[in-house]
């Protein structure tokens, strides 16, 4: 059960992004209740509206990770424009951006300046490749650090074949996990010394992140993990294997899982051939055993085993598509894919928020803005008078999109 309150309340965020890593760190921290600003630079904002089917810059994937905040059109080419996102950054409690390096210099908002006026500032980057070291000065994206960071190398069917990158975005995703992690920190510790600071992460150390085993494997022994498929580098059978009708996977990894793992399928010799008794044993002989099991597994459904399994309490599960994980009955208990109306009046699937809280809320109480759509409320709660307001207008400097609609009628 959740109440109401909001973790964030009261946090004033401008998040000057595109694309997906600084989007998903705004996206979880409004979420908590931050009073996320979209800031997009005009005249096209954020290239992911433009991802996908789009009606009016309106797209799933923009919906996806920019729901529950406020938008702002902003011409950062003008003197007027940078000057307006100083003057927001001033006011702000947090600051993130993923441009390259330099950019935030360019338009007068970079750290250094910043700060001076706003010390209480949380000012967050998130790059390819982070703010120092070599490769500083690189622009970074998934399929780059995934393959910098060794992830391609460790997935794949395995040695031999062409390197693969995991089908999800995952550097891109846990930097912003990650960006979003780093700033909370901050905020608590700018409640004990009433100053705030640079928060630096990037998508190569997310990826970095992700290789835990592998990293550990060759500090340990010098040995350079390869990709196993499905399967684990420590410990077996931990891997998807054939069924008659689909696949499954089963993690009966440890010794006391494996005992039950070997009852539930009816195989107890397994437990006592030598080549299988022993976590180190089964390591070694890994082949052998998958061939066994891929025998003895495809004799029965995946539904079927997935009953067995469950009964002996054997971690177990079906390998979904994407369409089978939305209309699964947990992932809609735990409200973590949900329809919400779109600025254009369409109807878009968004990711719930990841963690639940027993006394703060997380709804999602309203869909992705349409490049501008809040510009006036939001230059109304950061003081600018009206006819400030429709100064800027009229002289480009800010999309409104509520003037806009009305003029193309």
């Amino acid at each position: 059960m959740t109440g109401n309150q909001k973790l964030l309340d009261g946090v004033k965020i401008i998040e000057l992004s595109h694309i997906m890593a600084a989007p998903t760190c705004g996206q979880l921290l409004a979420d908590m209740g931050a009073d996320v600003v979209k800031v997009e630079r005009l005249p096209k904002g954020d290239d992911t509206r433009r991802f996908g089917r789009s009606e009016d810059g309106d797209s799933a994937a923009f919906a996806m990770m920019n729901r529950n905040k406020s938008g702002l059109g902003l011409n950062l080419k003008t003197e007027r424009g940078r000057s307006i996102l100083r003057t927001l950054i001033d006011k702000s409690d947090v600051f993130i951006e993923n441009y390259r390096m330099g950019a935030m210099e360019h338009y007068g908002v970079g750290w250094e300046k910043v700060r001076e006026s706003n010390p209480r500032l949380i000012y967050c980057s998130i790059s390819g490749f982070g703010r120092t070291g070599p490769y500083s000065d690189r622009g970074g994206f998934d399929l780059i650090t995934q393959a910098m960071s060794g992830i391609m190398s460790i997935t794949g069917e395995g040695p031999g074949r062409p390197p693969v990158k995991v089908g999800a975005p995952i550097t891109d995703i846990t930097a912003g996990i990650l960006a979003a992690l780093g700033i909370c920190g901050a905020i608590i510790q700018r409640h004990q010394t009433g100053r705030g600071q640079y928060v630096d992460t990037s998508l190569y150390e997310a990826g970095i992140l992700h290789t835990f085993w592998q990293t550990a494997i060759f500090g340990d022994t010098g040995e350079v993990s390869k990709a196993m498929g499905s399967a684990h580098p420590l410990a077996a059978p931990y891997q998807a294997f054939k069924t008659s009708d689909s696949w499954l996977v089963v993690g009966a990894a440890n010794q006391s899982t494996w005992l039950k793992f070997v009852e539930a399928i009816g195989s107890n010799e397994l437990a006592d051939d030598d080549r299988f008794s022993e976590p180190a044993s089964r390591m070694e002989n890994l082949d052998s055993l998958v061939e066994i099991l891929n025998s003895l597994l495809s004799e029965r459904t995946t539904s079927e085993w997935m009953e067995q399994l469950d009964s002996y309490g054997v971690p177990a599960g079906p390998v979904y598509d994407i369409e089978e994980m939305v209309n699964d009955s947990h992932t809609k208990a735990r409200s973590m894919v949900i329809n919400i109306p779109s600025a254009t009046g369409k109807t878009f699937s968004v990711m719930g928020h990841p963690i639940k809280y027993s006394a703060a809320s997380t709804a999602i109480t309203q869909g992705a803005p349409l490049i501008g759509q809040d510009s006036r409320e939001i230059l109304t709660r950061f003081n600018f008078s009206s006819d400030e307001i429709d100064n800027l207008v009229s002289e480009g400097v800010i999309s409104d999109k509520r003037i806009n609609d009305e003029a193309a009628e």
